[in-house]
């Protein structure tokens, strides 16, 4: 045999024999870095300050890591310290957000592309968001946090509840909880092994959060007591050796632009003087005991359960979104529409069935200002039809729009509102004067179709609605 031939053999032979040399190639995993228990969603910088006193419970006592996203970065929000607006006001808000969080121990922070909305109506937030951009890029963060709970602000409208870029945020994240876990999601997200330096497809992995639960921002927060955990803000850290309330409170001064009276005041208090401020339910910034409510758990789990338990288990059989087809209906129907209509729908398409609902509906607004009642008119057999609104407002309302008798093309749905001027009122006489009921009655050729009922507090100030 030639040397070429013996050579050529040799090499063969060893080509198929395994080769011990060769070392074992390591396949890089998810960066912990970025692994949250607890991600918070909200809407303007501070407004985490909402669940502070329960995030030093989990971050100094139960040792979770916390991640926290702003959907917003507060441009239109106001600047009570200096003289900065817009743009730069946003740039202010978002150091203050970060320094916030880090005196809580809160490293990893982002914020999305929301612009900040001065309005009431939740579908106007969406609508001025970017609400497709930005659910893509939330479902992205939680594919790259994996945390196993979301903690955002409560979808729904209340008497306090006055800013729709909080209940924007909460509609973002609960649709973000039922969509990142689905493989068929934004897909380029999960494309798998690429080239090293792939700058399109991001080689995330589908993640389900476990639970997701909702803080309210309304003026009674007493009305959900029961409806998820609740945890003791004045309850001392065994770690820190301080209440919970006292370590939320340190962090809640860095927010300059938004309570500069109230923080320079507190920081001139002594300890004792702090204190019973905070005893006082008047003047307390958070409410004693603190409640989260639940909104879901992917797993079965009840409402009060601790935050951490039953994040395993058999799963829930109604926790995707499902859609609703609007099909042909035999009867005339009215029924309140706007944020409202919306919200009763978004509750039944993500399984949120236990949420408070308030009965009649209800909102603030600012005396002297327009309230406008939203009615959606299902159409029997998407006839066309003619329909008489009558209303009852309260005494010195003045109806504006929409009374009277209004022609609906053939159709299987229409909205239509009425709009009407609420009278100014003194300080005093707003103080004295509980929430008031407007009444909106549908007729059909005589026949009632349905009565819609809004009640609505009046306040010195309030978005526009």
């Amino acid at each position: 045999m030639s040397l070429i031939r013996y050579f050529a053999c040799l090499l063969t032979l060893l080509s198929v024999l395994p080769c011990s040399a060769q070392s074992m190639k390591n396949i890089k995993g998810d960066d912990e870095r970025f692994k949250a228990d607890i991600l918070v969603v909200v809407a303007h910088p501070d407004d985490e300050g909402a669940v502070t006193p329960y995030l030093a419970r989990a971050i100094y006592d139960l040792h979770k890591r916390v991640a926290v996203i702003y959907t917003t970065h507060g441009n239109s929000g106001a600047n009570n310290y200096g003289r900065e607006r817009a743009g730069a006001l946003a740039d202010i808000r978002e150091i203050e957000a970060r320094e916030a969080c880090a005196r809580m121990g809160i490293k990893n922070v982002w914020f999305l592309d929301g612009k900040d909305t001065a309005s009431q109506n939740v579908l106007n937030s969406l609508a001025n968001w970017g609400h497709g951009a930005n659910l893509e890029k939330l479902v992205e963060l939680i594919r790259l946090t994996r945390p196993d709970v979301i903690i955002t602000s409560l979808p729904g409208v209340f008497i306090g509840e006055n800013h729709g870029d909080h209940q924007a945020t909460g509609v973002l994240a609960t649709e973000a909880f039922d969509l990142a876990g689905n493989p068929v999601v934004f897909p380029s997200q999960l494309a798998g092994a690429s080239e090293h330096r792939e700058i399109y497809l991001e080689n995330l992995q589908a993640w389900q959060v476990k639970k997701i639960y909702y803080f309210p921002d309304a003026s009674d927060e007493k009305q959900f007591s029961g409806m998820g955990p609740a945890y003791s803000i004045k309850e001392v850290s065994p770690s820190q050796k301080k209440p919970y309330w006292r370590i939320a409170l340190d962090a809640a001064t860095i927010h300059l632009t938004q309570y500069p009276g109230d923080i320079e005041r507190i920081q001139k208090m002594s300890d004792a003087e702090v204190e019973k401020m905070m005893s006082d339910p008047d003047a307390a910034w958070w409410t004693e005991p603190e409640t989260l409510v639940f909104g879901k758990s992917y797993y079965s789990s009840k409402a009060t359960d601790g935050v951490f338990a039953n994040l395993e288990g058999e799963p829930n059989r109604c926790m995707g979104l499902t859609a609703k087809v609007q099909l042909s209906s035999a009867a005339t129907t009215v029924k309140l529409g706007g944020p409202w209509g919306f919200y009763q729908s978004f509750r039944e398409a993500h399984c949120l069935s236990a949420l408070r609902v308030v009965d009649p509906p209800e909102i603030a607004v600012m005396a002297g200002a327009q309230v406008y009642v939203p009615l959606t008119i299902v159409h029997a057999g998407g006839q066309a039809l003619k329909l008489q609104l009558r209303v009852e407002a309260p005494k010195g309302w003045k109806v504006t729009s929409g009374e009277g008798e209004i022609a609906l093309p053939a159709e299987a749905i229409s909205e239509v509102r009425v709009e009407i001027e609420t009278p100014t009122l003194s300080a005093t006489e707003l103080k004295a004067n509980g929430p008031q009921e407007i009444v909106v009655h549908a007729l059909v050729a005589g026949a009632s179709v349905g009565d819609v009922k809004l009640r609505v507090q009046l306040r010195p100030h309030a978005l526009p609605q």
